[in-house]
């Protein structure tokens, strides 16, 4: 028989939105149940060093911040179960989802937490050395690279806030595109102009990512010009691949509105979706900041609101009762 799981506070997602959601939804007594997905703990599982997260003096591990943030989740009531989701139904409360083992969810609320992936080149260097001087965000790492000589790869307004983002710590930033023409905004390409710090190579594409072997990591990108085909070295540090990110929203597209760019649209200030009753925190829903307290900070708002939802809905159903 397929197995059923009802909530009253279903979250997708246990990322550091899915789990801070939890954390608030299980202390107000909303049992939430935690459908961890293809990646459990989210982006910060494949995350080493973590030095910009409140709370902690040292160093931490990405991986071991979020096996805390789940026990934390399931030592105050939040059931976390392995799936992944192949369907959703959200055109009526409760609201369903269906595993591809055939288990079904059904929640009073629905929390997406599912997060957002980096684009990457795809290149077996940039595999190699992600972690290892090769990063998706510069906010994150860029800390790591003061005094360095650093890179950043692509073209929109992602790559030109990196690149500069990477000045306040970096006097030799270049930034690298395919193109000969930028598809940033014109106000980001002023300003990436007029700073002195920064280098821009046109028709430039990264062949590969060099390895120094050993612990050095990183030490030059191998370039391919777009319009000779000769190939350069540039020695750099750091290399920060800024060509986008992929919300994790196909299973929402025409069920909950989606901006231009797939992120779910929220009203200003809260988690409040386009269905009354679902709510959306974390990278899923947020293009700009894409942190780990950001994403934390949202799924608490995500469960307030649910809760106050829950609140409302239930009162409405006392004094219909009543009359």
């Amino acid at each position: 028989m397929t197995a059923t799981h009802s909530t009253r506070m279903l979250i997708l997602g246990s990322g550091p939105a899915g789990l801070s959601a939890a954390i608030y939804g299980a202390r107000a007594g909303l049992a939430p149940i935690v459908v961890q997905g293809i990646q459990p703990g989210g982006q910060l599982m494949t995350t080493t060093d973590v030095e910009n997260y409140p709370g902690f003096r040292e160093v931490i591990q990405g991986p071991w911040l979020m096996q805390e943030m789940q026990a934390q989740a399931e030592h105050v009531g939040a059931q976390m179960l392995w799936d992944t989701i192949v369907e959703v139904d959200v055109s009526q409360r409760p609201f369903r989802m269906v595993g591809d083992s055939g288990t079904v969810y059904v929640g009073d609320t629905l929390v997406i937490a599912t997060g957002a992936q980096a684009r990457w080149l795809g290149l077996d260097s940039e595999e190699l050395l992600k972690g290892k001087g090769v990063s998706a965000c510069a906010t994150c790492d860029g800390f790591f690279f003061r005094g360095k000589k650093v890179a950043v790869i692509g073209g929109g307004n992602t790559a030109v806030e990196e690149a500069l983002y990477l000045t306040n710590h970096s006097h030799d930033v270049t930034l690298i595109h395919r193109r000969d023409s930028l598809r940033a905004e014109k106000i980001l390409q002023q300003r990436l102009f007029a700073n002195d710090k920064i280098t821009t190579l046109w028709n430039k594409k990264v062949e590969r990512f060099i390895d120094g072997g050993g612990v050095a990591g990183l030490v030059g990108i191998e370039l391919k010009d777009m319009v000779t085909g000769e190939l350069s070295t540039l020695e750099v540090d750091g290399g920060f691949v800024a060509i986008g990110h992929h919300p994790a929203t196909e299973l929402f597209r025409g069920h909950i509105a989606l901006d231009q760019d797939n992120y779910i649209t929220v009203d200003k200030g809260t988690t409040r979706t386009s269905v009354p009753g679902v709510f959306a925190c974390g990278d899923v829903m947020d293009k700009h900041y894409r942190q780990a307290i950001t994403a934390a900070g949202t799924g608490c708002m995500a469960a307030l609101d649910a809760e106050r939802f829950l609140a409302e809905a239930d009162f409405e159903q006392v004094a219909e009762a009543a009359e």
